[in-house]
């Protein structure tokens, strides 16, 4: 940050035009940058001794500069641009304005005048500087895009480097308006252009045309597009619609009265993440199958998946976490035109027709799931079918933002303007009212496209702007997995917190969960919270705080990650208790999702094949330190006798090279051992499993794992199914692999496991691997519906102790760190056992009277086991366990011999 820059000087005027050679072939690249109005940062060819900026488009302006290498300058905000060198031009605002309007070259030339570089200049800090430093600019605007007005109709767009802008205007059925042009006028100051219309213009339709320098084809371009500030959309998402979302036609009739759940403190959440087509694409009991997959399936009275939620809600689960909502750009809204599970042959084949399963001789009339059915579920053949389908599917998780702050039409029976964001209101309320807050899972790391792409937006609107660029190639970074976003940049920031706040204010969402939240600032997410919470103060953060890619290591900005966000109470998802129970990583493959077993599926105690009882110790004793770290909010600060007996603090634990602790509050900490991403919970045990290995035994695997995260400090985060003992049939992606792998059924007769390999993109290198899991489990690898349902009775269980005391939601890490202890833990560990003691006998701070103390046994092994313990026989099984459905956790006792617990099984008990 303080390195020492190399200066040079530009200076744009008193130098005549000259003509000069070039060399054979110039460097040509992006790695100049034009960072404040004094500072272009380069890097310097070695024998240049001239810079020259060259607007192609004001020839005037190609001047000779002399560089003056003994010049030195400091640059702050621009960490990754440190090694760059530095040179200082001096020109007016104004003039800098209009050179950002077109194209900006710094060329670098020999003392004989050759031509050795010509760098396009990147100009995102330059735009900040010169539009969002005063007090009075563009980030203080609160009005962009359409806004309904007592006397009409404004629209307003953020375009700096345009050089005009004009709103387009249709009715109902896209055709223009009459006038069918409004001309906007740009205020210099803050890059903002404004045009008003008539009152009549409300519910009409409109693109911006906008005239603008384009990098991608080095030219100007005139490109229509719809508005980032979008509230409302064509079905096709081209067309944004002006509307006011306070208008009560937008609004369903219970939008006003609506139930608004709270709960006390962070730590009182339960999290249940929910993809909307998933929860009722294969629920059979919805009759009406034009609901299957949308928004309205929520206002079902007695479907099978309403009343789960039902069930959840009554043991105390209080969130639903709902996956991308948002307008994102991979499902074609129009059902003619994609292809469903249920559609016939005819119609796939139409639509598909070089997929595998056209051949010769099918039954048009045949469904395509009836086809799927009747395949060998041992081989590939659904897979490929189903791999053919995706562009033509009506599936996807949506992680493809086309518009951040208008919901997803393809969840819409009436995806047209308003009537999607009335159904989406209408799931909303419906949530609220059975007593759920709602958590929204947002993407404003990426976009779906940029440059001329046909869904693009924001890079057509002020190119080079909204996207992180490679420093030296000016490329669009990747790293998330698309088009990088800059939320380091004034301007995308001040988007994603106006996006946020419409999303709190006028859709009542109680909570944010953000994708790959560590490609994002601390400091913008830290301010995003603050502006939400002027209008929600019960609101929750929390995201993905993974450290990779060009920002990894702040290496741009200090980041939003597990490490720096630690004590915000930004909550984020550890990997560290998840590894320790799932085993491995999430980046396994091929025979190391059999040879990294985890805790949860037998690590030690019950080995598979691939190891020796005695083999991996050291791996299980580490992973026993994590879980117990992991049981006590993840805090840094947490003491623990490790497994050799050593005292030690949570972020002296060891995780992979990082501290396992890191936490300062509990709020800080998601914990979790299975969510959309990767293999579900039950796929990945069964990788793992002894083959030996009863079902019985599988299905209390599966509970205890669930178990970790449902009992530990901090906030329990569950995937929907996970109960169900969810399978996705080993595939380890699903992201848009349609209803035949991401399907759940509520009526628990299935969990969908074994329907067909897993598909070869994806999984092939895991096939062999599949094969022999499939053939040595003989059988003990499959379910019965007695099983499932078992396994959700066991698993509401939990969820009901959790919420019996708050001694299993401790509010700040000082209560945590007095508390919590682990009897089993150190170097006189006994095997297969997780003991966890909550202290409540301090008279002075009793946070419940009905409860001095509460020990937890997890028993991870294939044995009874007793743990002993002076007083256990002052402790009852909990009452939960006690009167539940579960006829092993019953034969727990407590006596003078301590804690006895069956194999597989975690006992509560309570003194």
């Amino acid at each position: 940050m303080n390195k020492v820059l190399q200066v040079f000087t530009l200076f744009l005027f008193g130098y005549a035009t000259m003509t000069f050679a070039t060399t054979d072939k110039p460097l040509m690249d992006s790695a100049a940058h034009w960072v404040e109005p004094g500072t272009i940062l380069f890097i310097k060819q070695s024998n240049a001794t001239r810079l020259a900026i060259q607007p192609n488009f004001v020839t005037s302006f190609k001047k000779l500069i002399p560089i003056t290498e003994n010049a030195k300058q400091t640059v702050q905000g621009f960490p990754h641009l440190n090694d760059f060198s530095a040179a200082s031009i001096n020109l007016p605002a104004d003039a800098i304005k209009t050179l950002l309007k077109g194209e900006l070259l710094l060329n670098q030339y020999d003392k004989q005048g050759a031509l050795l570089a010509s760098s396009s200049i990147q100009t995102a800090g330059i735009i900040d500087a010169l539009y969002t430093a005063g007090a009075q600019d563009a980030d203080e605007i609160s009005d962009f895009g359409a806004s309904v007005l007592a006397d009409g109709v404004q629209f307003k767009v953020w375009s700096p480097t345009a050089k005009t802008v004009n709103v387009l205007l249709f009715d109902a059925n896209k055709k223009p308006l009459t006038p069918a042009k409004l001309i906007m006028q740009e205020y210099g100051a803050t890059g903002a252009w404004v045009a008003r219309g008539g009152a009549d213009l409300a519910f009409a339709y409109y693109q911006f045309e906008v005239t603008v320098y384009q990098p991608t084809t080095k030219k100007v371009e005139t490109l229509v597009v719809s508005d980032p500030y979008s509230h409302s959309l064509s079905t096709d998402g081209f067309y944004s619609q002006v509307i006011d979302l306070n208008d009560a036609k937008t609004q369903p009739s219970n939008w006003r009265d609506q139930a608004s759940p709270r709960v006390d403190a962070p730590v009182d959440n339960i999290l249940y993440e929910l993809h909307i087509r998933d929860f009722s694409a294969s629920d059979t009991s919805i009759k009406n199958e034009n609901v299957r997959g949308k928004y309205a399936a929520f206002l079902e009275k007695n479907s099978n998946g309403v009343k789960h939620l039902k069930e959840l809600r009554e043991a105390g689960l209080n969130v639903i976490h709902l996956m991308p909502t948002f307008d994102f750009a991979t499902v074609n809204p129009d059902p003619e035109k994609t292809i469903s599970l249920d559609d016939n042959l005819e119609k796939v084949c139409r639509l598909s027709p070089k997929n595998p399963a056209c051949t010769k001789d099918i039954n048009p009339k045949q469904s395509l799931r009836s086809l799927l059915e009747s395949l060998n579920s041992r081989s590939g053949d659904a897979q490929a079918i189903i791999e053919s389908l995706r562009e033509q599917d009506n599936y996807n998780w949506g992680y493809d933002p086309f518009h951040y702050t208008v919901p997803q039409s393809s969840y819409a029976i009436n995806p047209e303007g308003s009537a999607r964001i009335i159904e989406f209101r209408e799931m909303i309320a419906q949530l609220h009212n059975m007593g759920f807050k709602v958590i929204m899972d947002v993407v404003y790391n990426h976009t779906f496209a940029a440059g001329l792409n046909e869904k693009s937006v924001l890079d057509k609107i002020v190119p080079n702007y909204y996207h992180r660029l490679h420093p030296v190639t000016g490329a669009i970074e990747q790293s998330t997995c698309c088009n990088n976003t800059a939320t380091e940049h004034v301007m995308m920031a001040k988007l994603m917190t106006d996006s946020l706040v419409v999303w709190a204010r006028d859709y009542r969402i109680n909570g944010f969960r953000f994708d790959l939240m560590g490609h994002q600032p601390k400091a913008v997410m830290l301010k995003a919270r603050d502006a939400v919470r002027k209008i929600d103060p019960d609101t929750y953060f929390y995201g993905e705080g993974w450290n990779f890619g060009e920002v990894e290591n702040n290496k741009r900005f200090v980041q939003s990650t597990q490490l720096e966000l630690g004590g915000t109470g930004i909550g984020t998802y550890t990997d560290r208790l998840r590894d320790a129970v799932r085993g491995g990583s999430s980046m396994d493959s091929g025979k190391n999702l059999r040879i990294n077993q985890g805790i949860g599926n037998g690590l030690f105690v019950v080995p598979n094949e691939s190891q020796s009882a005695d083999n991996n110790k050291a791996k299980y004793l580490n992973y026993i330190d994590q879980i117990q770290i992991g049981l006590a909010g993840n805090l840094a600060a947490f003491p623990l006798k490790n497994a050799v007996g050593k005292e030690v603090v949570g972020s002296g634990v060891d995780y992979n090279g990082s501290p396992a602790g890191y936490a300062k509050d509990p709020a800080d900490t998601i914990n979790y051992v299975s969510k959309h991403d990767n293999q579900t919970l039950w796929d990945n045990n069964q990788y793992r499993i002894a083959y030996s290995v009863s079902s019985a035994d599988r299905v209390r695997m599966q509970a205890l794992s669930l178990s970790y995260p449902l009992l530990a400090q901090g906030i329990p985060f569950l995937h929907m199914g996970c109960e169900f003992l969810r399978s996705k049939s080993f595939l380890r992606d699903s992201y848009d692999y349609g209803d035949w792998f991401n399907a759940v059924d509520f009526s628990k007769q299935s969990n969908n496991y074994d329907v067909g390999l897993p598909p070869a993109v994806k999984d092939k290198d895991n096939w062999p691997l599949i094969a022999d899991v499939l053939k040595k489990s003989e059988g003990r690898d499959h379910t019965t519906p007695a099983q499932i349902a078992l396994s959700n009775n066991l698993f509401l269980d939990f969820i009901k102790i959790r919420s019996s005391s708050p001694l299993f939601r401790l509010r700040t890490a000082d209560d945590i760190i007095k508390r919590v202890s682990f009897p089993n833990s150190g170097e006189k560990h006994q095997p297969g056992l997780v003991v966890m003691k909550i202290d409540n006998t301090d008279v002075n701070n009793n946070l419940d009277p009905s409860t001095q103390q509460i020990i937890v046994v997890f028993n991870n092994g294939a044995v009874k086991q007793t743990f002993t313990y002076a007083d256990a026989k002052q402790f009852r099984l909990h009452p939960v366990q006690a009167k539940g459905s579960d006829s092993l956790v019953k034969t727990s006792s407590a006596n003078t011999k301590g804690f006895t617990v069956p194999a597989f099984t975690t006992a509560v008990f309570v003194r």
